[in-house]
């Protein structure tokens, strides 16, 4: 049951805040340029500015990104220039290029790429490989994330101000709601380990609540949410990440739409983005997301098959990796044969196992596999990964 806290969603946010300045020796923003991430900004600065102190700017400059949203992360930055210590990384990160099964990464600021870079950074990014002592060439983003994190708080008590919102997606519901720790037992607090904690100060606000706040404030915000407005985008289709995971790539075709001289550019940079925008604009998504058929004369388990020897060997043995798992997991839980396919239903809700499902998560290019019901594996673990998962499938006899 919801229960009121007695005042809204502007002035709790606020204490929280303060709350975070008066128990946290160093706070730093995990900034994204997007309509939530500015709001949060814009109060953590006002805090700040009242204080006299200064708090962390991160922002993750991924390359391909929109020219809008790097403009205002510039004009973010210049604005609170007198209460924040800047950190504009434009790093080699390697991240999930979901539109394409012959490049299932791309590095952004690859070196070795220079000349097909989308743009060039800014003169405030750090670009310098040898900046942090432990950031390494193609790192994850979702590594770099807490390592970041962790350098930042430099052995002291230290938060992370993120702009997640619980009714945005199931699963920022869930980051608030799983059982985890709490500091003083404050429900929008997660501990992250060696002191650092991620704080949500606007976790209860609504989308609504994000654009009366920009609206009655006339306070600055990303203008490429006007092309989405001007393109028809709904205010909960209206999201501003780099949109070549497995998740994001849905507003793929937009890319082209709201910005086609970046679109442009990111063709000869992304493999597989231009494919990408047709299925999603054709299909809602890419390589058959929500229905899926097979040809004719042949069982999904033949059909999964014809799908794996298609694809470059790498791409198929790393799926191999993830089927096998799969088999021998539901195998240990009753399943001696995986059925060809099983009750739409069940299958949905993960209950069985069939060859249907398999089939789907490699036509959708679901790299890790999470229509499986598995997770990503660390970059720095994957060859690891690699050498145990060719022990086991020697084991189970599958794909051996």
């Amino acid at each position: 049951m919801k229960r009121g806290l007695g005042i809204d969603v502007l002035t709790a946010a606020q204490a929280r805040i303060a709350w975070v300045f008066d128990t946290f020796p160093r706070v730093y923003v995990s900034f994204s340029a997007g309509k939530d991430s500015t709001v949060l900004l814009h109060l953590v600065a006002d805090e700040a500015r009242r204080r006299g102190r200064k708090f962390g700017l991160l922002f993750i400059d991924l390359e391909a990104q929109y020219r809008l949203t790097i403009e205002h992360a510039e004009a973010m930055f210049a604005e609170y220039a007198d209460c924040t210590e800047p950190y504009w990384l434009a790093l080699p990160l390697s991240l999930r290029n979901a539109v394409s099964q012959f490049e299932p990464k791309w590095m952004c600021w690859d070196p070795d790429a220079r000349e097909a870079w989308v743009r060039q950074p800014p003169g405030i990014a750090i670009t310098d490989e040898n900046h942090f002592r432990w950031f390494r060439r193609g790192m994850e983003f979702e590594e770099l994330v807490p390592r970041f994190g962790r350098h930042y708080a430099g052995g002291q008590l230290c938060a992370c101000l993120v702009a997640i919102r619980a009714d945005e997606s199931l699963n920022r519901f869930r980051t608030l709601i799983m059982p985890k720790q709490r500091l003083e037992g404050r429900s929008w607090t997660t501990y992250q380990g060696q002191g650092l904690w991620n704080v949500y100060p606007i976790y209860d606000w609504r989308t609504e609540d994000i654009w009366i706040y920009h609206g009655r404030t006339g306070r600055p915000y990303n203008k490429l949410y006007d092309r989405m407005h001007q393109a028809g985008l709904k205010l909960s289709q209206m999201r501003i990440c780099q949109p070549y995971g497995d998740d994001q790539r849905k507003g793929l075709w937009l890319f082209h739409i709201l910005e086609p001289e970046t679109w442009a550019k990111i063709v000869g940079r992304v493999n597989g983005a231009n494919h990408g925008a047709l299925y999603a604009g054709e299909r809602g998504n890419i390589l058959g997301n929500y229905t899926i058929t097979k040809p004719d004369g042949l069982t999904w388990e033949e059909y999964a098959e014809r799908l794996l020897a298609s694809m470059p060997e790498r791409m198929a043995d790393h799926y191999r990796d993830k089927i096998a798992t799969f088999i021998a997991w539901w195998r240990h839980r009753g399943w001696p044969v995986i059925p060809d396919e099983a009750d739409p239903r069940d299958e949905a809700d993960r209950k069985v196992p069939s060859w249907r499902r398999i089939c789907k998560a490699l036509l959708r290019n679901d790299y890790w596999c999470k229509g499986l019901s598995f997770s990503q594996t660390k970059s720095d673990a994957y060859e690891r990964y690699k050498r145990i998962m060719k022990k086991r499938r020697q084991k189970w006899g599958i794909y051996a």
